[in-house]
């Protein structure tokens, strides 16, 4: 113990310039987090998870959240199984969108000797490791790349908050998902309602959904919003940018596509039975293409189709929005483009944001609107058109009779509706 004491000593005389080299020491305690948010002491600054990159030199990415106007220097103490210790300055990238709000999705990159083996990171705001055992270190993930996969098509929700509790519509959602072949979702929880809980805890049961808690309101005043002069608050709709980024390093080497999206919408498509063979065909003809880029349609929840077929008693008590009785979707506006949401290649990606990649490998493409786009019902966007001037578009119904029955089946399971003869 005195002998690291005294080595930790030595360090802190060390030039600057010298600190960026490896610098190795025993560490026989160091605390892994399992949080799935951790303050960097001495800081206003949060750092989420962490990741071996194997595009950039085996470096180590820590998805992190700073304080744009704070910015102070970082350094990386990563360790090893044998709890041998290395520590480098690190390297801050703030990602260029913040919707001007005080504090942005970033990576800290720690680049050295031996990161490749490394299993835990802690970032500090001082070189001395004297005190590492008060270090939060986080577990470092995807140490090995898979050039198979766990799963063909993840979708990752970037956050459920104020007590969201729209039931019936994420049932539906979920299990037209898993009829295009979707095996595996994951959804960062901060708050939702009583009923929808039970539906997450059934779908985590049965296996396809992955829940990961996300307390940002204990750490910072998340806003409902995107935009800051109008929303206020501390970072962009609940950290919405950080868990996008979050979830496509959490499945880098899990899945082979990745779907981002809002819990409302649904990647549709229109000339493929499911989204494997669209992906395929997409695939074949773009071979150099990593993100492909799908347009939002809007289907307004106040049209209802008029047979009234759909509105099942059985559902009447269930909260939500029955996206069946939606079909009429609001017409292409001339001067204006429809919003995007993408299904990506995670390995080809560096940095995204909400509608664009602003860092990757390879190119985009995006997908005509006969091939998929996405069924999206909300409130209206265009609130003053009647339904003569709206689209009808039946394209969930191709699943009802399926979709019905596992939409009863998974309703039973979770205790929100009453199992009948």
């Amino acid at each position: 113990c005195r002998s690291v004491i005294f080595l930790c000593f030595l360090i802190s005389l060390l030039p600057e310039q010298q600190l960026a080299m490896q610098t190795a020491v025993s560490s026989e305690t160091s605390r892994i987090t399992s949080n799935s948010i951790t303050s960097i002491k001495h800081s206003k600054h949060l750092i989420v998870s962490a990741f071996i990159d194997h595009r950039i030199n085996k470096a180590i990415r820590v998805i992190s959240i700073i304080r744009r106007d704070s910015l102070q220097p970082f350094y990386c103490i990563y360790c090893n199984d044998d709890n041998n210790c290395q520590t480098a300055e690190a390297e801050v990238q703030i990602h260029v969108d913040h919707f001007g709000f005080p504090f942005g999705a970033s990576d800290v990159l720690c680049h050295g000797a031996h990161t490749q083996s490394a299993t835990r990171v802690a970032i500090s705001t001082s070189a001395k490791i004297s005190e590492i055992h008060n270090e939060d270190f986080l577990p470092i993930k995807n140490e090995k790349t898979h050039e198979s996969f766990m799963f063909n098509f993840t979708v990752c929700i970037s956050s459920l908050f104020d007590s969201y509790n729209n039931v019936l519509q994420f049932a539906q959602t979920v299990e037209i998902y898993k009829l295009l072949g979707v095996q595996h979702i994951v959804i960062y929880n901060t708050s939702c309602g009583p009923d929808l809980e039970k539906l997450l805890q059934h779908y985590k049961r049965e296996g396809i959904l992955e829940i990961v808690p996300w307390p940002i309101d204990h750490f910072l005043n998340p806003s409902k919003g995107w935009d800051f002069m109008y929303h206020g608050g501390e970072i962009q709709y609940y950290g919405q940018l950080v868990t996008l980024n979050e979830c496509i390093y959490r499945n880098m080497y899990q899945s082979k596509y990745v779907l981002l999206n809002d819990i409302d919408e649904i990647i549709m498509p229109y000339k493929h039975a499911n989204l494997q063979l669209l992906m395929e065909e997409l695939q074949q003809q773009h071979k150099d293409m990593g993100v492909f880029f799908i347009e939002s349609h809007f289907f307004p929840k106040t049209q209802f189709e008029e047979s009234g077929r759909f509105s099942r008693p059985e559902w009447r008590n269930i909260p939500g929005v029955n996206i069946m009785e939606h079909i009429y979707r609001e017409p292409d506006r001339k001067d204006l483009d429809n919003p995007r949401k993408m299904i990506i290649n995670p390995r080809t990606v560096v940095q995204t944001s909400v509608h664009y990649v602003p860092q990757k490998y390879g190119d985009v493409f995006f997908v005509p609107f006969d091939v998929c786009r996405i069924v999206h019902v909300r409130s209206p966007r265009q609130g003053t058109l009647t339904k003569d001037q709206l689209v009808v578009d039946k394209r969930v119904w191709d699943f009802a009779s399926e979709l019905i029955s596992n939409i009863d089946k998974t309703l039973q399971a979770s205790g929100l509706m009453e199992i009948t003869d």
